[in-house]
């Protein structure tokens, strides 16, 4: 699960992934994303492929062979920003590895070509919507570390928070350990949580920053 800046405030990402054979290697995107989000899922497949590649038993061809879809739920909903690159990248090596989702982690960060985790903004809006969502687990940019000072204490409480340099870290800690070299189901994906579908339920229409 992502999260977002708003005009409204901080807010919450569902973020799916799915792949379709006869293909021909395309990826599609869809959620109404803007130009500067649309850049992040680029870099996340580039990412994700490469280490599907060497990590999972699919072939070079099998690439070429399938096409994958990425969106985000509330379509009607413009959303953009780069914070959400390391939430995709989690959401696509899902779908290529098997591993599943972990329930009540949500994460933010941009993400380099080489897998770095950049610093975003909007951190105190983005806690205090993981609080709201009822989130357990928090995956935030290492160089994010000092915002998190102007985050009220009541919203950290009970949570726990990583800070991460590489989305290597951000996979280890987002998704179950079993390892499948089977590619999930086609668009299986982890259910939400009650909390987190009355969440869902209340998006307003406003445009996103992830």
């Amino acid at each position: 699960m992502g999260l977002a800046w708003t005009s409204m405030g901080g807010d919450i990402l569902f973020i799916e992934a799915t792949e379709t054979p006869a293909g021909a290697g395309n990826l599609k995107l869809t959620g109404k994303m803007g130009d500067v989000m649309t850049e992040s899922a680029a870099i996340a497949w580039s990412y994700v492929k490469k280490k599907g590649v060497t990590t999972t038993t699919h072939e070079k061809t099998f690439y070429k062979e399938h096409d994958f879809h990425l969106h985000i739920p509330a379509g009607a909903i413009p959303k953009d920003g780069p914070s959400a690159g390391i939430t995709m990248a989690t959401a696509l090596y899902s779908l290529l590895s098997g591993r599943r989702a972990k329930h009540k982690v949500a994460m933010t960060g941009e993400l380099s070509l080489v897998g770095k985790v950049l610093p975003v903004g909007g951190i105190k809006e983005k806690v205090l919507a993981a609080r709201r969502a009822g989130i357990a687990t928090l995956i935030l940019p290492k160089l994010n570390e000092k915002d998190v000072q102007d985050v009220p204490k009541y919203a950290l409480k009970g949570m726990t928070v990583h800070y991460v340099n590489h989305v290597e870290e951000v996979f280890q800690l987002a998704l179950e350990g079993s390892k499948s070299t089977k590619l999930a189901k086609p668009g299986t994906k982890s259910q939400p949580t009650r909390e987190e579908s009355r969440v869902l339920r209340k998006k307003t229409r406003v445009q996103i920053r992830a």
